[in-house]
């Protein structure tokens, strides 16, 4: 759907990316990760053709950005951080103009705002002046015309920068209803609505891509292992004993019950975080089964993304 190769782009002499690498599949919700000032707008508006790359090759549905920007436009959508919006506009105006700018006929922008203003949970302000809405309603309105076209690709910088924290749940699973009808670009500094709401994560530090993946595939990559969260009901020392014993564990640890998957205290349910030298979940969940254990979960333990996302930037420090 997506491929970047060696995409380069310099402002002066000052180099804002640096020979970017990576493929974005159709329908996948992707994260780009990094700190203010490592790129990432960057990246979006050069994929969105509001920049050209100064080296390097972007494709989107086999057009080249550099030979079909036109066409390229009409396949994207994109949301800035501060949303393109005409304050003086109701909000049913302003979707139908910006449908009309991206080619529908008048009697198809109507039909077809109604439709998004549906999905963007807008239609309680649709005659309501823009200037008038808060913050939150402003970014409903901002996707709302990156997605009028129907777009194949969905672009959203930074999307819950200014939000409050109800605004931040509602935007979240505003994205994740999106998913399937687009191929979905989100970037952010807030780690957990990467990991909260995306498939794969890119790490971008200094312009440059310093790792990508899940968050449990980077965790594997920084520490070697996998990280197993496992729920059973039974004698916690017997599940320990049983899975220590197991060919490729490397350790068996204690959780805290009640903070894990809202089961409760419940006194025989055991919490445990496993970690193995390569996918166990197979044997583990056998071995406890055929033991007459309990099995209520067994999955990716939480990794901590704050402590992934620090240990990516040292490390590309230290090497450099």
């Amino acid at each position: 759907m997506i491929r970047a190769q060696g995409l380069t782009k310099y402002y002066g002499d000052t180099c804002a990316i640096h020979d970017l690498n990576f493929t974005i599949e159709s329908g996948e919700i992707v994260g780009i990760l990094g700190l203010n000032g490592a790129g990432k707008t960057t990246t979006l508006k050069i994929l969105s053709c509001l920049l050209l790359p100064s080296t390097g090759k972007v494709t989107i549905n086999d057009l080249d950005i550099n030979e079909n920007p036109h066409e390229i436009r009409k396949q994207v959508g994109f949301l800035p951080e501060d949303p393109p919006l005409y304050q003086e506009m109701t909000v049913r105006s302003f979707l139908t103009f910006a449908a009309e700018l991206r080619g529908l006929s008048r009697s198809a922008a109507v039909g077809r705002v109604d439709k998004v203003l549906k999905l963007t949970q807008t239609a309680e302000v649709a005659d309501t002046v823009i200037a008038n809405l808060s913050h939150g309603f402003r970014k409903r309105v901002g996707i709302g015309q990156s997605i009028v076209h129907q777009p194949a690709v969905l672009i959203l910088d930074e999307p819950i920068s200014g939000l409050d924290p109800v605004q931040i749940v509602e935007m979240r699973e505003m994205i994740r209803s999106l998913r399937g009808a687009h191929t979905i670009i989100v970037s952010s500094h807030i780690l957990p609505e990467i990991s909260q709401t995306c498939d794969r994560i890119l790490v971008i530090q200094d312009g440059e891509l310093v790792a990508t993946g899940t968050e449990e595939e980077l965790t594997g990559q920084l520490s070697g292992a996998h990280r197993l969260h496992v729920a059973v009901r039974g004698d916690r020392d017997q599940v320990s004993g049983l899975l220590r014993r197991l060919d490729g564990v490397v350790s068996c640890e204690a959780l805290a019950s009640h903070t894990h998957l809202h089961l409760g205290r419940q006194p025989d349910v055991h919490h445990l975080e496993v970690q193995t030298q390569e996918d166990r979940r197979e044997q583990i969940s056998r071995e406890l089964i055929q033991a007459g254990f309990g099995l209520l979960h067994l999955g990716p333990a939480e990794a901590e993304l704050e402590s992934i996302f620090i240990q990516l930037t040292q490390r590309k420090e230290v090497s450099a």
